[in-house]
């Protein structure tokens, strides 16, 4: 009998979770115009325990930037699309990099530090992370298909949208998606 206390508490919270998420997600969905129409929100599923490499070589997971919204953008040196998108992102950080959210880069694949550092200069970016995947162990362990792939991660730590292909992070619907998730994390 107590089990089924507990399984019909969890069902309960997780339905009240679900609802407040749909709602959220139906306010969202109305700011989504132009390329935010290709992102995709879908239930909270985990994102990849593996870890990566920051530029110097040190370890970190995506565990690491629990607390906070954080956009994981998968890109490589040698992708025309991400040389495009990889400013807009930078934007996006400028304006809204914080306490509450974050936007990370995760080279995978084969890309040098020497050429990583490079492709930034050359696009003049320098306020987003140099991580990367060599080994592309999260890249597979979160089905990332082609590049650029950009995954939303909730202050759980959790993946709750994802877009495929690049683009404009700098976008009017852009900001106002990021405006929003914030603000319901600091209403909260």
């Amino acid at each position: 009998m107590r089990l089924f206390r507990f399984a019909l508490l969890y069902l309960a919270l997780g339905l009240g979770a679900n609802a407040a998420l749909a709602s959220d997600l139906s306010a969202i969905d109305a700011l989504r115009e132009g390329d935010m129409k290709k992102l995709v929100f879908t239930d909270a599923k985990p994102v990849s325990a593996n870890a990566f490499q920051t530029v110097d070589g040190a370890e970190m997971t995506l565990a690491d930037y629990q607390g906070k919204w954080v956009l994981v953008n998968f890109w490589a040196t040698w992708c025309a699309p991400c040389r495009k998108e990889m400013p807009m992102l930078s934007a996006l950080q400028e304006e809204f990099g914080g306490d509450a959210f974050e936007v990370v880069t995760i080279a995978t694949g084969r890309n040098p530090p020497p050429a990583m550092k490079a492709f930034f200069k050359e696009i003049g970016v320098s306020n987003l992370p140099l991580h990367r995947d060599p080994k592309q162990a999260v890249a597979r362990e979160m089905a990332v298909l082609g590049l650029p792939i950009t995954v939303l991660m909730n202050p759980e730590g959790q993946e709750v949208a994802r877009l495929q292909g690049d683009a404009d992070w700098a976008s009017d619907s852009a900001k106002a998606i990021i405006k929003t998730l914030i603000a319901d994390e600091t209403d909260s």
